[in-house]
């Protein structure tokens, strides 16, 4: 390959019918016709590394009010949930003396029990009470904070507890209407159970508005959208 003709730059030469490559294979060194040289002052064409673009949840018009109406509506449950031991609390006496007194009634024979007895299991309903209320509470925080993050699972977390509440509306507001065997034989007032229809509808309609949210765009009502700035270009040719 003494009479090698090759082109100006150097990267090509002539076999009688087509211009040929004289670049090796790793583009590192080219054949002059008589040795291998390194290639000085030529880079070979390099290609961007291309990034899938990342997807991202943007807010939408109903995210603030989503989240403001779950944060308020914790914030009432808390309250609620705190008030419970202070109204109930005598309710369930009553109704635990209640109890021990039909049973001596349908017992006389039997021995009834003792007071202290009476005032442990009193004592003991009570604190019963203040724990589901001080749960209550926790649970209503860790709702309000992940409303006010928008975490996704706490998102899913209220919508199951949501959907619950949704499906005893139903059964709540029958057994305010006709009463219920419980309230009649322990003396529980029946505006409990009123209370409870009234509490379920509001949550009933959040659920409702969260579903089609999540439906319609996604958790906590935010769309998906790709960060195509973030993504790098396609490779070069």
């Amino acid at each position: 390959m003494g009479d090698l003709r090759l082109s100006d730059d150097g990267l090509y030469y002539w076999d009688g019918q087509k211009w040929v490559s004289t670049l090796s294979p790793d583009g590192r060194f080219r054949w002059n016709g008589t040795a291998w040289v390194p290639v000085a002052g030529i880079s070979t064409p390099g290609y961007t590394q291309y990034h899938q673009p990342r997807s991202v949840r943007v807010p939408t018009s109903w995210t603030q009010p989503m989240q403001v109406a779950v944060v308020a509506w914790y914030v009432l449950s808390a309250i609620y949930a705190l008030s419970i031991p202070f109204w109930l609390s005598d309710t369930m006496s009553q109704a635990m003396n209640q109890s021990f007194q039909r049973q001596v009634q349908l017992n006389p024979g039997a021995t009834p029990p003792p007071p202290e007895f009476v005032n442990a299991m009193t004592s003991m309903m009570s604190g019963v009470l203040w724990v589901s209320a001080i749960v209550g509470v926790a649970i209503c925080a860790v709702a309000v904070i992940g409303a006010l993050k928008r975490w996704t699972w706490i998102f899913w977390a209220i919508l199951v507890l949501m959907g619950l509440g949704t499906l005893s509306l139903p059964f709540n507001l029958v057994s305010a209407l006709v009463g219920t065997r419980f309230s009649g034989s322990y003396g529980v007032p029946s505006w409990t159970v009123w209370l409870s229809v009234v509490y379920g509808i509001p949550g009933a309609a959040l659920f409702v508005w969260m579903l089609i949210a999540l439906i319609r765009f996604g958790p906590w009502a935010m769309t998906k959208k790709f960060d195509v700035a973030a993504a790098g270009t396609a490779p070069a040719s």
